[in-house]
C-alpha cells in the first residue's frame, strides 16, 4: 500500500519512518530504481494509470531501431558470470554477446511482428524495434515459437509448444509477462492488446496466464538490471532509451490495470492482523561479541485469494534476504505465507549492548475498494529487531574467580544409617551488564558413580553473577570408600544463542566413606555406652575362645586381638 492511505496506525508508523530517515536509508531505493520522479504522474488507478504511465514511459523516449538491438544486446543482456556473454531467452543460455548475422542468436519479438503492425526491419522502430519487446533467441527455438501466444497460466517447468500456445518457462515466464505488458501500455497507440484465450490480429494473450506468471516470477536481479541498463547511458552509453518497463519497477500496478479495483490481500506478522490491516512483533536477536552471526527466519502471512506484491524494507543496522520490492504473493491463494531471514551486517557484534532496528512490511497493492485492511487499504506491519550482543559466559565453581576443579568430601557415614549430601555450586561470573546466560550441561563421569551421584537435572539461563545449585549424594546402602568424578561443560545459553560450542570444562570429584555402624569395644548392655561390663565381656568371649573376639581378623585368638580392643576402647565409640 502506499504511505497516503487511510486506516493506518500512524504514531507506530510514523516513528519507525522517521528512523528510517535518521538512519539515511531510503525507502525502496536501489542501483536499479527508476528516477524519483520518473513516475511522479502515475497517481491514478485503472484505466487513468495505464494513461499515465504510458505517458511517462513515452516522455523522453529515444527510439532505437530493430538493428539497433544486434549491438545493444551485448549491454543489457549480459551474462552476470561472463561479461563477454549475453543470456538467451527460454534456454538461458550464454553465449557470445557478438553478432554474427543470426547464427549463434537472433531477435525473438516476445509480441510476434505478424501480430502487429508492419514487419520487422534494421531500420523498425516502435514496438518493432523496442528493446523491451526484443530478447536475444537461440535460432532454432525462436523458429519453433513462431507467433504463437502465451499460456496456459498452471504450466511448470522447461520451455515448449503446447497446443496454441508456447510456454516460456518457470525461468522466464514471468519477463515475458511484464514485457507484453510493456509493449500493450507504451504501444497501445499502434492498436496492441492483450485479451483471454487464444489472439487474433493485433492481439497477444492468453492475459490470464500472463497475469498468474506475473505473480509466480517475480522480477529477479537480472531483469531489473535489464530494465535499467536499456534506459541508463551509464550501463548502454550508445543505445539507451531513456524509458523504462513500469511492471519492472513497479509491478504492484499491474492488479489494478488489468484485473479490478477489489484486491483483497492483507498482509501481516505476528498473531493476527489489526482491523485496517497492520500488523507488529518483536525479535530478539542475540549474539556473542566477535561471532559470526547466522541468520534469523521470519514469517510474512497473506489473506486473501488476490496476489499482491509487497517491500520489505529494514532499517541500516539489519539485512534481510529479500528484494526491496520485488516480492509476490501469487493469485488463488486464499492464505499464503512467505519466509525471508534477517541477519546483521558485518561489525554488528564488535561490541557489547543492546540496540533495536525495525522492518517495514508494505503491501503495495494501489487499488482501494477491496474494503478496510485490504489492497491499498492494507496497514503497514512493522517488526521490531532488538539486538543484545553479551559477552562470553563465565562458568566457574567458585564465586568471583576461575575456579574449574574442586573435591567435595560427603564425609563417613554408617550402613544404612542415611545417604550424605552436599551442594555443588555453578557459578556465571560474566559481567552484570553485558554477560551472557549460562547452561551448564553433564559431560561424562567415572568412578564409583553407584554410590556418589549428582541429581543433575537441567542447569540453564544461570545469569551474569548468579549461580544454581545441584546436590551431590554418598548413598548409604554399599560399605566401603569411594570416589567419583564429574565433568561438565559451562556454555552460553542455548535458547538465546543456539547450539553451543565449546565452553568452560568444570570438574568435581567426590570422595566418602560408608562403614559397617558396629561399635568395636560394645561387648555389653546398656549398647551405646562403654564401661567395665564390655571389658568384662570381651575378657569372657577371648577366654571361651569365641571368635567374635577376633579382632585383627586372623582367625584365631592371640594378644593382638586384646590389643586390638583396649585401642578401640581408648578410642571410644561414634
Amino acid at each position: 500500500m502506499k504511505l497516503s492511505a487511510p486506516n493506518r496506525s500512524m504514531t507506530t508508523v510514523c516513528s519507525v519512518m522517521m528512523l528510517f530517515a535518521v538512519s539515511g536509508t531510503a525507502l525502496g531505493s536501489d542501483q536499479y530504481d527508476p528516477p524519483a520522479s520518473y513516475y511522479s504522474g502515475a497517481t491514478g488507478t485503472g484505466t487513468t494509470l495505464k494513461t499515465q504511465l504510458t505517458a511517462a514511459m513515452s516522455a523522453g523516449h529515444i527510439q532505437r531501431s530493430y538493428g539497433d538491438f544486434r549491438v545493444m544486446s551485448r549491454y543489457v543482456d549480459v551474462d552476470p558470470n561472463n561479461p563477454s556473454n549475453i543470456l538467451l531467452v527460454y534456454n538461458g543460455a550464454s553465449v557470445s554477446g557478438l553478432w554474427d548475422s543470426g547464427s549463434t542468436w537472433n531477435r525473438e519479438h516476445v509480441w510476434p511482428q505478424s501480430r502487429q503492425p508492419g514487419s520487422a526491419s534494421n531500420s523498425s522502430r516502435g514496438n518493432l524495434g523496442d528493446a523491451h519487446a526484443l530478447k536475444p533467441c537461440n535460432p532454432s527455438i525462436n523458429s519453433s515459437r513462431g507467433n504463437k501466444p502465451f499460456g496456459l497460466s498452471s504450466s511448470s517447468g522447461g520451455f515448449g509448444s503446447l497446443g496454441t500456445y508456447y510456454f516460456p518457462g518457470d525461468m522466464d515466464k514471468g519477463d515475458i509477462a511484464r514485457s507484453l505488458f510493456y509493449s500493450d501500455t507504451r504501444w497501445s497507440s499502434q492498436g496492441l492488446s492483450l485479451v483471454n484465450g487464444v489472439p487474433s490480429g493485433n492481439q497477444m494473450g492468453d492475459l490470464s496466464s500472463l497475469l498468474a506468471w506475473h505473480y509466480l516470477d517475480a522480477p529477479d536481479e537480472f531483469e531489473r538490471r535489464r530494465n535499467h541498463a536499456i534506459s541508463d547511458v551509464a550501463l548502454n552509453p550508445f543505445y539507451y532509451t531513456n524509458n523504462r518497463n513500469a511492471f519492472i519497477d513497479h509491478p504492484e500496478y499491474v492488479w489494478s490495470i488489468y484485473v479490478d479495483q477489489n484486491n483483497d490481500s492483507t498482509i501481516w506478522v505476528g498473531s493476527t492482523p489489526n482491523a485496517d490491516g497492520s500488523s507488529s512483533m518483536t525479535i530478539d536477536f542475540n549474539a556473542i561479541v566477535g561471532d559470526s552471526t547466522s541468520s534469523v527466519p521470519v514469517t510474512i502471512n497473506k489473506d486473501g485469494s488476490d496476489g499482491t506484491y509487497y517491500t520489505v524494507t529494514p532499517t541500516s543496522g539489519i539485512n534481510t534476504s529479500v528484494w526491496t520490492n520485488a516480492n509476490a504473493f501469487p493469485m488463488n491463494t486464499p492464505s499464503d505465507s512467505s519466509q525471508f531471514s534477517i541477519s546483521l551486517p558485518a561489525g554488528a557484534t564488535d561490541v557489547a549492548g543492546m540496540t533495536s532496528e525495525f522492518i517495514i512490511i508494505d503491501n503495495l497493492d494501489v487499488t482501494n475498494s477491496g474494503g478496510t485492511g485490504n489492497g491499498n487499504n492494507d496497514g503497514d506491519d512493522v517488526i521490531t529487531v532488538n539486538i543484545n550482543v553479551f559477552t562470553e559466559a563465565a562458568g566457574s565453581l567458585a564465586s568471583g574467580s576461575a575456579l574449574n576443579e574442586i573435591t567435595i568430601d560427603l564425609g563417613t557415614i554408617t550402613l544404612d544409617g542415611g545417604d550424605a549430601t552436599a551442594d555443588i555450586v555453578f557459578f556465571n561470573n560474566a559481567d552484570l551488564s553485558t554477560g551472557a546466560p549460562m547452561d551448564v550441561n553433564l559431560i561424562s563421569s567415572s568412578g564409583d558413580t553407584s554410590a556418589l551421584i549428582t541429581d543433575f537435572s537441567e542447569v540453564t539461563s544461570v545469569q551474569a553473577q548468579g549461580s544454581e545449585s545441584i546436590e551431590a549424594i554418598l548413598y548409604d546402602d554399599a560399605e566401603g570408600t569411594f570416589s567419583a568424578s564429574f565433568t561438565f561443560e559451562s556454555v552460553n545459553a542455548e535458547a538465546l544463542f543456539g547450539t553451543a560450542g565449546s565452553g568452560t570444562t568444570l570438574v568435581v570429584n567426590l570422595i566418602g566413606e560408608v562403614g559397617s555402624g558396629v561399635c568395636i569395644p560394645d561387648f555389653a548392655e546398656p549398647f551405646g555406652q562403654l564401661n567395665f561390663l564390655d571389658v568384662s565381656a570381651y575378657l569372657n568371649a577371648f577366654g571361651n575362645q569365641d571368635l567374635a573376639a577376633d579382632l585383627d581378623n586372623s582367625g584365631s585368638l592371640n594378644f593382638l586381638d586384646v590389643s586390638a580392643f583396649l585401642s578401640a576402647y581408648g578410642d571410644g565409640c561414634p
